[in-house]
């Protein structure tokens, strides 16, 4: 049975790329998409979604350009991540739309809050590009504003490991998950997991953050429906 009603899943720009770790691997986007479907429609849960744009650009890798110009880059780079999550959607006969935070009226809709919920009401999914619209501000922290705007339940991270290690799994073998944690344990430990300005709005806003492993499938039914996998901040 499902323990929220509505959530804000973030994906990041690197799991649309697949096995290539750049640009965008089309099946394994299908891939993504077909599981978020067959959550939605086997719990009817409203699913917003922020998605990151790594595979595309970094810009903070990109020391001696000016940050503002890397970042309005990277917002470019989540728009194209967003229309093939877009694209796979209606590939699968699942309604969607793209909401952006810089205004692109030729390709996709301007985020407007109202609009956003009322997509949300008539079932069906909602892509935020664009991260915030702003330079200097994350995705992660776009996940956390635009949950806190559209009342989400919880901010479901989508990533690579099975949760919140004390250490890097890939790096050290005695590393164990840490299957609940705060917000100040977060912060105070400098724990990579969202980052800080993130983290902050989630606790402000008394958003629960869910940190999970995205390829093993039937994952995201099992933290829809409140079993306890991965790592919970709250």
């Amino acid at each position: 049975m499902k323990k929220y009603n509505r959530i804000l899943l973030k994906v990041s720009g690197e799991s649309l790329a697949g096995k290539e770790k750049k640009g965008i691997d089309f099946e394994r986007v299908l891939e993504i998409c077909k599981e978020i479907k067959e959550v939605k429609e086997k719990t009817n849960i409203e699913i917003a979604i922020v998605v990151g744009g790594g595979n595309f650009w970094r810009g903070r890798l990109n020391p001696q350009m000016d940050r503002c110009t890397a970042d309005h880059i990277g917002m470019l780079a989540t728009t194209m991540n967003a229309l093939a999550l877009d694209d796979a959607f209606r590939q699968l006969n699942c309604p969607s739309r793209v909401q952006t935070g810089i205004e692109m009226r030729q390709i996709a809709e301007f985020y407007i809050r109202k609009r956003a919920d009322r997509h949300l009401d008539k079932d069906r999914i909602v892509i935020f590009g664009c991260g915030t619209g702003n330079p200097f501000f994350s995705t992660d922290t776009a996940a956390a504003l635009r949950a806190a705007e559209i009342n989400a339940d919880v901010v479901i991270k989508a990533t690579n490991v099975d949760g919140i290690y004390t250490a890097d799994p890939k790096k050290d073998k005695n590393a164990t998950r840490i299957p609940k944690l705060t917000y100040l344990d977060v912060l105070n430990q400098k724990l990579n997991v969202m980052d800080s300005t993130a983290t902050t709005l989630c606790m402000d806003n008394k958003i629960p953050i869910i940190v999970y492993d995205m390829n093993k499938e039937g994952n995201l039914l099992k933290v829809v429906n409140g079993e306890e996998i991965g790592t919970i901040v709250e």
